[in-house]
Order: structure tokens, then sequence, then C-alpha cells
């Protein structure tokens, strides 16, 4: 039991910690100590209902109406695309030497809900790669695969939000946030054209 539960972390972590939108945004968040709680459990919270939806089949479902995912695929790019542009403006505008003003709670749900439920991939790797394996498991086991890798999510998502807020101090400057709002720029952007070209 206690290998499958291992396997189901590693095989989470593996996936998640791949640097992507829904991470940025985590990272970005924690550095300037904006509503980090708020973020990580919501992407707790979604990590987990699309492993465990995963796990009960949903994954099946998905797969059989690619029309769902052509939909989120559009819409995601649209999406990365927007905020590429939004992090290379700031990034490049001299404005981004001072203080950004706080963004509201309800703006930051809105973005990180967005972030995580405009993305296919979070539905291919998550539902349905993650559901896969997880029903794979023998002897009925594959609760304990999800239990695993929904425990992988906990630990990422605390240690990159939190992590980031520790370091905030020694991350916040302007020659950091320039760097950050590029990098982020380009991960929006290179996953928006991998969206487009599927």
């Amino acid at each position: 039991m206690l290998s499958i539960w291992g396997t189901g972390l590693l095989t989470g972590l593996a996936l998640i910690i791949a640097i992507g939108a829904q991470n940025a945004f985590v990272l970005r968040q924690g550095i300037r100590r904006e509503h980090v709680g708020v973020v990580v459990a919501l992407c707790i919270v979604s990590d987990a209902l699309l492993i465990l939806g995963g796990t009960a089949g949903i994954g099946a479902l998905v797969s059989r109406f690619p029309v769902a995912l052509d939909l989120l695929r559009w819409g995601g790019a649209a999406y990365l695309t927007w905020w590429a542009v939004r992090s290379f403006r700031s990034a490049f505008k001299p404005a981004a030497l001072t203080a950004e003003a706080p963004r509201s709670r309800g703006s930051v749900v809105a973005t990180t809900l967005a972030l995580t439920y405009l993305n296919p991939h979070v539905y291919l790797d998550t539902v349905v790669l993650l559901g896969s394996l997880a029903n794979q498991q023998e002897n009925g086991t594959r609760w304990v695969f999800a239990a695993g890798a929904v425990v992988g999510s906990i630990l990422w998502f605390c240690a990159l939000g939190y992590g980031a807020r520790a370091l905030s101090g020694v991350l916040n400057s302007p020659r950091t946030w320039r760097v950050v709002d590029c990098i982020i720029g380009v991960v929006m952007l290179g996953l928006a054209i991998k969206l487009i070209l599927g």
C-alpha cells in the first residue's frame, strides 16, 4: 500500500512541478505576498477534485468528447496570450519598477480559477493520465494511488506559494520583477503556442 501511495505521490509531483501558467501565478502571488493562502488553497482543492474525478472515471468521459477539449484549448490559448502580453508590458514599462496596486481577492480568485480550468493540459495530465494510472492499480488500490497524487499537490503548492513568500524580501527588487515577468510572459506565450499547435 505504501509503495502505491508513494508511486502516486511521485507521479503527481512529476506532472505538477513543470513550470506552467498556474505555477507561475502561484510564484508571482507568493513574491507579492498577496492572497497566498487563497491561491494555494484553490490550487490544491482544484487539483484534488480533478485527480479524484479522474480516478472515479471522468477521464474516460473527457476523452470521449474531444470537442470539450478543443473549446478549452482555444479559450486557454487566448487567455494565456493575453496574460503573456500583460507580463511583457509589465516587464518593459517604467511603471514595472514601482509597486503595483494590490489586487482584490476576487480578481486573484478569478485568475487562479481561469489559469487552472482553462488549461486543457490540466485535464489531460490530471484527469486523463493520473486517472488512467490510478485505475490500473491492482486490488482496488486506485484510491491509495490518488491519495498519494493529492498529497504531492498539497506539498508542491504549499512549498511554491509559501516558499516564494518567505523569499519575497530577496526576490522583490525591480530587476527580479523584470526577470520574473519576462519568464512568465515567455512561459505563457509558449504554452499558448503549444495549445494552438495541438
